[in-house]
């Protein structure tokens, strides 16, 4: 269940950077600048003055502790739609300015990059203005609100010479590329098919953004993590064929997609046919109409020719996950779990010094680690590309305008 994977994940990085004392910044630190301020104290309960976008864009998760931990990345300022809003976060978390609307912040100067993370139909437009501005900029996911508007945003950014990043964190993860160096390996034959789930029960509340149509709201939009790890899993572009996708649309709004049934295929990794189900449920319904499924986290299973492979919890890996092989002959299971180091990450000195990093880092932290390489011009250790974003909202795009969809 996703909303578990949030509050688990909020404890997580408030307990990591209670424990870890902040390191010294360095002289060329990134001045960071946080777009929104909404549900940035998810604890507290109160409403906030803005559009609460989805709780996996909490800035307070998603990159202010995780800046706290990078000596190479300054807290410098937020903003909010109301200055008191934005002033109270300032100090909560430290930052140098506070600003009362977001243009004011992207007018700073000093504001190296911004992290966008406002509703979903509002990506495009802040983080056009923000690349207008000079600043590089961190996009939450989804890239956009359509794949016409991530065709448009990746042009700008290569027309300013800029870094733009979809925030799809989980993929910089160690589990991740441990997950998938199983599977490029061969060692359990060619992939056959996939079935990939992110739900949330109980149903995301009423009046939430993600019921939202005009703002980019609907399962397959925000829970577009599943389709990620589909495509993640096969080195997919678009998909060959979709062969079916059914919705159960919001009773409030049948626009937006409570939940969504997807039958695609893709190619494989060495060109053979692979059929995945795509499965994403904004309300899913309780066991027995009494009990939320809170075992339900997003994950992947993928079936091979030789074994069954799962990325369990492969949305937030840092909180908990496995890696599981069950060999179709033998019956055995055999449990892998990847924390740090890892393919990608076992020989890279991380800006802390630990080579292969840090264990106790979140997804969002891995994430931040490579981010600050790009703007810097290094070669980060993993990268989400920017053409990967816009197939990615290619083929949701696909799903979504089909006969019954948005």
């Amino acid at each position: 269940m996703a909303l578990v994977d949030q509050a688990a994940t909020f404890m997580h990085q408030y307990i990591y950077s209670w424990l870890q004392s902040t390191p010294s910044k360095t002289p060329d630190a990134l001045k960071l600048g946080v777009m929104s301020t909404a549900q940035i104290n998810p604890a507290a309960g109160k409403p906030q003055p803005e559009p609460s976008p989805p709780p996996n864009t909490n800035p307070t998760n998603t990159v202010i502790h995780p800046s706290e931990t990078h000596p190479g990345v300054i807290l410098y300022a937020i903003a909010s739609r109301d200055l008191p809003t934005a002033q109270k976060a300032q100090r909560q978390y430290r930052f140098t300015k506070a600003y009362g609307s977001y243009q004011a912040l992207l007018d700073d100067d000093a504001v190296d990059a911004v992290y966008v993370s406002t509703p979903n139909g509002l990506h495009f437009e802040w983080a056009a203005k923000a690349m207008r501005a000079g600043k590089h900029v961190l996009c939450e996911k989804p890239f956009t609100a359509n794949a016409d508007e991530a065709k448009r945003l990746v042009e700008l950014a290569r027309e300013r010479g800029l870094i733009v990043e979809e925030a799809f964190h989980w993929q910089f993860h160690p589990a991740a590329h441990a997950w998938r160096q199983i599977l490029d390996s061969l060692e359990y034959g060619k992939i056959l098919c996939t079935k990939a789930a992110m739900t949330t029960g109980p149903a995301v509340p009423a009046g939430n953004i993600r019921w939202k149509f005009d703002l980019g709201g609907g399962s397959a939009m925000d829970m577009t993590y599943a389709l990620s790890f589909t495509r993640f899993a096969l080195h997919a572009q678009l998909p060959q064929e979709i062969i079916s996708v059914s919705v159960r649309p919001s009773k409030a709004d049948p626009r937006v997609d409570e939940a969504m049934y997807a039958h695609l295929d893709f190619e494989g990794p060495q060109g053979t046919p692979v059929h995945s189900r795509v499965y994403t449920d904004m309300a899913r319904e309780r066991l027995g109409g009494l009990i939320p499924r809170i075992w339900e986290l997003p994950s992947i299973e993928v079936e091979t020719e030789k074994a069954i492979i799962s990325f369990y919890n492969a949305m937030m890996p840092h909180l908990y996950h496995y890696i599981s092989v069950t060999d179709k002959t033998t019956g055995k299971e055999t449990v892998r779990k990847q924390y740090a180091g890892g393919p990608l990450w076992g020989n890279v000195v991380t800006s802390t010094g630990e080579k292969g990093g840090n264990p106790h880092w979140s997804t969002y932290r891995w994430q931040l680690e490579a981010f600050v390489d790009a703007v810097r011009g290094r070669t980060p250790a993993y990268w989400v590309s920017n053409e990967e974003s816009i197939w990615q909202m290619e083929s949701i795009m696909r799903c979504t305008e089909r006969p019954g969809c948005r």
